[in-house]
């Protein structure tokens, strides 16, 4: 019969690997898809006439941050750290990627011309640079904040130190990734405004809304993992 102690190692590194999974995968996607733009309503049903028009590479990104909190949470500082790392390698290869894919000719029976296929990745390098500046500086405040308020709260309110570290790091998100795109051309600087209070009202949703996943998780790790109060994988 397997140690005890043995399957619970085993269980705690496969569920951070399938964190970073998850974490790697919305982080590209956001480069990805960012050129599509939607509108949402939520607020209809209750008599207020507010529509956001926002990137659909807003819909994954916020994830990013509810994983690194739970990475923080359950694994400390030095894996969510790590897991950031990661994600600027595996986005500066999809960079690399894209780049070499825009620059080989199509044939002339490719279902995807070059004009096709260029309008739709062809800004990708400019994204990727100005979310990976934006991401880097949001991430690392993310997670610095994440433990001020663990430390300061000697590891209770969690949904305090969840969002006043996610909220403060989209605001800086945001602004950064916004003014940068801006800066180079590819969205006129008259819709930094308005982009902006769409996209940062839309992440503060999120963060709001994603509190119970982020306590239904913690919860399920301390207990499978059998960890205290505020015992960390990587103490």
């Amino acid at each position: 019969m397997e140690d005890r102690e043995v399957k619970r190692a085993r269980d705690a590194q496969n569920f951070f690997f399938l964190l970073a999974s998850i974490f790697m995968a919305s982080l590209v996607a956001c480069n990805l898809i960012f050129q599509k733009f939607f509108f949402w309503a939520p607020f209809k049903a209750l008599g207020i006439d507010y529509t956001f028009e926002i990137s659909v590479g807003l819909i994954p990104y916020p994830i990013t941050f509810l994983v690194t909190d739970l990475i923080s949470e359950l694994y400390g500082q030095r894996k969510a750290n790590q897991v950031v790392m990661a994600g600027l390698v595996a986005s500066l290869f999809l960079l690399a990627i894209v780049m070499i894919a825009n620059a080989v000719p199509a044939t002339s029976w490719s279902p995807v011309d070059d004009a096709t296929f260029s309008k739709v990745f062809g800004l990708t390098g400019v994204a990727v640079f100005a979310s990976m500046m934006a991401y880097l500086f949001a991430q690392f405040i993310d997670i610095k904040l994440f433990h001020f308020w663990k430390r300061r709260t000697k590891g209770k309110k969690r949904w305090l130190r969840n969002n006043l570290s996610t909220i403060p790091s989209q605001f800086i998100d945001t602004a950064m990734v916004l003014g940068l795109l801006c800066y180079f051309g590819v969205i006129p600087w008259e819709n930094f405004g308005f982009l902006f209070l769409n996209g940062f009202i839309f992440k503060v949703i999120v963060a709001l809304l994603d509190t119970p996943l982020f306590y239904l998780a913690t919860n399920w790790g301390r207990r499978h993992f059998a960890l205290a109060h505020d015992e960390e994988m990587d103490d």
